[in-house]
Order: structure tokens, then C-alpha cells, then sequence
């Protein structure tokens, strides 16, 4: 029998992915001593099957928006105490519409998205080359959004998690939560028991398996996605450039295929390609017609990329919840356990407000922005339709 530990923590967070990383790094920070447990590597999951997208721009006034404008102040902070490695690069996001009904739609959702603070800038047609010269022509406008970033999403995760000096024991899938009563008061593992006053949820697509648990509900479900690998390129693309249909599939419940393409530079030469959503489980089989779609939709945006090759796909499962938001705090059905999952593609840009907001939890404190929006019983009976998708 291998040997079991019994350590004394403020928190055990569930999950190595940037979400759960950030949430490790805000309560070191916050005093708090916390362990991190994966049953896989750092970023073995949606975080490393992300693009390191760090959006505004695709999040119409509300609640996400709130906390992703929160997450852009914070990975500034960032940018200047993780090492270079986490590829941090402001390069501002272009949003752009083939006609005028579509670029009068985004200028309703921009009027929208200014009043909440975002820098959103109308780009007249006859002005998108001085932005993105090998964009197609006959776009009839777009708009510029200058607080969009990148970073490299594993990097991104592994430095965070090492910046905040949690321990961590990978390789461990955690088995039972352990109880007090009602509340949950830490981990068991095959290797170990991990007693804390607070257990956090971080466990992205497995969410729901997590809350599970506990005996809750959560209706974290898997949306697939693929990404394009070009080979090395000059800088083409000098924006996360991609069509004002890309805002729609965001907010779409759909199960089905859906595709708009994001194409992006990267600082070393590849071009990335996404996004595809679709609801078909865990299948990781290789869909053709999805790969298909982006490379037409890439080249349409900017058809220098016709005839570049792809050297590479890959793929992940983004953690969708049926509101499209994130559950982020204390779940009232059980003491002690918190949840920091569901943010679907947004992950990597909402994950240090989703931090701060745990570690303001955990610790007691006032959180920054209303966690109303977030609380994970907001939801409603579970469908079996739903689940078995």
C-alpha cells in the first residue's frame, strides 16, 4: 500500500490548469497555504489545448465581461512578475464585419461594451490594411479592440503555478472528497489524504464529475474545439484578427458543428487557426469537415494562408455551462467546497479574476467585483437529455 500523508492546508484546489493556478497563486498571495492536486500534468487539459486567448472583445456588457476586464488588469500585473517564457503580447484584437448589416450589429455591441470600459475603435473599410495589410478585401469595417492579448497557455499555467510556491502532486486523480458532517474537509488520493478547511473545484471539463463528489450538481459538459498549426511564417497577422460571427458561436447553447475562424501570429512564426464548437462528448476522434471549415474560413479572412501548410491540429474540450458562465465561489449546498470551473473557451483570460475571487473567499475579504453572477447552484435540475450529450 503506498503511504498516505495528512497535511493541515487552508485549501486543496482540485485541477493544474491555468484556472487552478491562478487560484493557487491569489491565496499563497492572500496568506493562505493551499496544495494543488491533477490527475494529470500542469495543463494537461483545456489549458493546454487553448489558443492563450485574452479577450474583451467577444463578451457583450455583463457579468463576464466584469470579470474579464478585471482578468486584463490583472495579466498586465502579471506580465511583469512571470517570466518571459509565459509569452505575454498586448497585440489588440480586430473584430471585422463582410457587410454593413453585420458592422451596424457591432456597433450596437460595441456601444454596449464601452459602457462597461472597453476601448472598442470603429476601423473604416478603406482603413483595415494599415491594421492588417494581407487581410482580404471588400471587408466593409471592423473594429480595433486594443486591450486583447495573448499568452502561451501552458507556459502561462506552469509559471503562475510555480510563482505561487503551492505544493503540488500530479499524477493523482482525487477519488472521494473527505467529510466532516456535511462539509467537506479535504482529498483522498491513491497515494495520499489532504485535510483542509476548504477543497476548490478546478477541475475544468471534469467539473461536474467533482461536484459529483459532494453529491451536487453541476452541469459542466465537454465542447470540443480544434486548432490549425501553420508552419513557421513571417509575421503575417499582426492582431487576433477573426469574423464578427465568432461573437455568435460564442454565445451559442448549439450542440452542433460550428466554426468562424481566429487567426492569430505567434512570436515564434506559426500562424494559429480556431475555433470550432461542438457538443459530442468526449469523442477526440479527428473531424475533417471541422479542419475543412477553418482552413477556408482562415484563407477567406486573409488569403495569403491559401497555400501555407498546416503542420500540425490539435484539439480540447472547453468546460461549457448552459448560461455561458463560469462558476466561481462558495456552493452553498455543501460547506467547504468551492467551484472555479465552466468558463468554456475563456479559461486563459478570466483565470486571475477567477483567482481573486477564490482567494477572497477562502480568505474572508471583500471580493473586487459582485460573485453574484457565479454562484454555482443557480442552476436548476439536471436534464438527462443534456448529460448524455
Amino acid at each position: 500500500m503506498p503511504k498516505r500523508h495528512s497535511l493541515e492546508l487552508d485549501a486543496v484546489i482540485i485541477g493544474a490548469g491555468v484556472v487552478g493556478a491562478a487560484c493557487a497563486y491569489y491565496a499563497t498571495r492572500a496568506g493562505l497555504s493551499v496544495a494543488v492536486v491533477d490527475r494529470g500534468s500542469v495543463a494537461g487539459g483545456t489549458t493546454g489545448a487553448g489558443e492563450g486567448n485574452l479577450l474583451v472583445s467577444d463578451k457583450e456588457a455583463g457579468p463576464e465581461l466584469d470579470l474579464a476586464l478585471l482578468s486584463t488588469r490583472l495579466w498586465r500585473e502579471l506580465a511583469e512578475v512571470l517570466p518571459p517564457e509565459t509569452e505575454y503580447e498586448p497585440k489588440g484584437g480586430l473584430v471585422v464585419a463582410p457587410d454593413e448589416t453585420t458592422l451596424k450589429a457591432l456597433r450596437g455591441f460595441a456601444e454596449g461594451q464601452r459602457t462597461a470600459g472597453v476601448t472598442a475603435e470603429e476601423v473604416p473599410a478603406d482603413a483595415l490594411h494599415e491594421l492588417e495589410p494581407h487581410l482580404a478585401p471588400g471587408l466593409a469595417g471592423g473594429f480595433h479592440y486594443p486591450q486583447d492579448a495573448q499568452v502561451q497557455p501552458a507556459q502561462a499555467a506552469a509559471r503562475l503555478l510555480a510563482a505561487s510556491g503551492a505544493a503540488v502532486h500530479l499524477g493523482e486523480e482525487v477519488t472521494a472528497l473527505l467529510r466532516d458532517g456535511d462539509a467537506v474537509t479535504g482529498v483522498r488520493t491513491p497515494r495520499r489524504e489532504l485535510r483542509a478547511r476548504a477543497v476548490v473545484n478546478a477541475a475544468g471539463t471534469w467539473g461536474g464529475t467533482v461536484a459529483g463528489l459532494a453529491g451536487v450538481d453541476l452541469p459542466v459538459l465537454p465542447r470540443r474545439g480544434f486548432v490549425l498549426v501553420t508552419e513557421p511564417l513571417p509575421r503575417l497577422v499582426r492582431h487576433k484578427v477573426y469574423a464578427a460571427d465568432y461573437i455568435a458561436d460564442v454565445a451559442s447553447g448549439s450542440a452542433a458543428l460550428q466554426s468562424s475562424a481566429v487567426v492569430e501570429g505567434t512570436p515564434s512564426g506559426p500562424v494559429l487557426i480556431g475555433a470550432t464548437r461542438e457538443r459530442v462528448g468526449f469523442d477526440r476522434s479527428l473531424s475533417v469537415t471541422a479542419l475543412r471549415r477553418l482552413a477556408s474560413q482562415a484563407a477567406a479572412l486573409f488569403p495569403v494562408l491559401a497555400d501555407v501548410r498546416v503542420l500540425r491540429t490539435y484539439h480540447g474540450f472547453r468546460p461549457y455551462l448552459p448560461d455561458h458562465l463560469p462558476a466561481i465561489g462558495p456552493d452553498p449546498r455543501v460547506p467547504g467546497l468551492l467551484h472555479a470551473c465552466g468558463h468554456e473557451g475563456a479559461g486563459i483570460g478570466l483565470a486571475p479574476a477567477t483567482g481573486v475571487l477564490i482567494a477572497a473567499a477562502l480568505a474572508g475579504t471583500r471580493p473586487p467585483l459582485d460573485p453574484a453572477p457565479f454562484r454555482p447552484d443557480r442552476f436548476g435540475p439536471a436534464d438527462p437529455k443534456e448529460a448524455d450529450r
